[in-house]
C-alpha cells in the first residue's frame, strides 16, 4: 500500500498553488502535472486537472476540482520550523494574500490553514512539570505569529 496522500481541491488555480507550495519548503518539487481530457466541472480539456507534488518529502495532490468545495481551518498543514527565522520566513510568504489567524494559525491566499511552529513548543507542552506547560499555553494563546523567544521566556518562568 502506498502512503496516504492528501488531496487538496481548488477551483482553477492547483498548479498555481503547488508551485507555490513547493518553492517554500526543502525537498518539495512538482511530480506531475495532469490535463483534464474531457469537460468537467471542474476544467476544461487541456487545462489542469491535478498536481501530483512533494512537499517536504511528503505526497500531495492539488486538484482543480470547480467552484463547488473551499477548505476550512477544520483542516491544516503544520510545519515545524527550527528557528524564528524559518518561522518569520513562512510567515511572511503564507501571510501574503492570506489571513493571519491566532496561535500559529495562518490561511494563505488560496484558503488553505497552516499551522507555523516551532519544534520546542511540541516538546514543551509535553513537559511533564504542568506548570511549564501551562505557562507556555497560556503564552501562544496570545500570540498571532509564534515568537520562539517570548514562549521559551513563559517556559522558563
Amino acid at each position: 500500500m502506498q502512503p496516504i496522500t492528501p488531496c487538496l481541491w481548488f477551483d482553477g488555480k492547483a498548479e498555481e498553488a503547488a508551485r507555490f507550495y513547493v518553492s517554500l519548503l526543502p525537498n518539495s518539487r512538482i511530480d506531475t502535472v495532469t490535463p483534464y481530457v474531457v469537460e468537467t466541472p471542474g476544467g476544461k480539456p487541456g487545462e489542469t486537472m491535478m498536481v501530483e507534488f512533494t512537499l517536504n518529502g511528503a505526497p500531495y495532490l492539488a486538484l482543480n476540482g470547480g467552484p463547488h468545495f473551499s477548505f476550512t481551518p477544520a483542516l491544516s498543514l503544520i510545519i515545524v520550523c527550527d528557528s524564528q527565522d524559518e518561522i518569520d520566513r513562512l510567515w511572511a510568504a503564507l501571510g501574503e494574500g492570506g489571513r493571519e489567524i491566532q496561535c500559529g494559525w495562518i490561511t494563505d491566499r488560496y484558503g488553505l490553514s497552516w499551522q507555523v511552529t516551532p519544534r520546542a513548543l511540541l516538546e514543551w507542552n509535553k513537559d511533564p512539570d504542568t506548570a511549564k506547560a501551562q505557562r507556555v499555553m497560556t503564552a501562544m494563546m496570545g500570540m498571532v505569529k509564534l515568537d520562539i523567544a517570548a514562549l521559551q521566556a513563559a517556559y522558563n518562568g
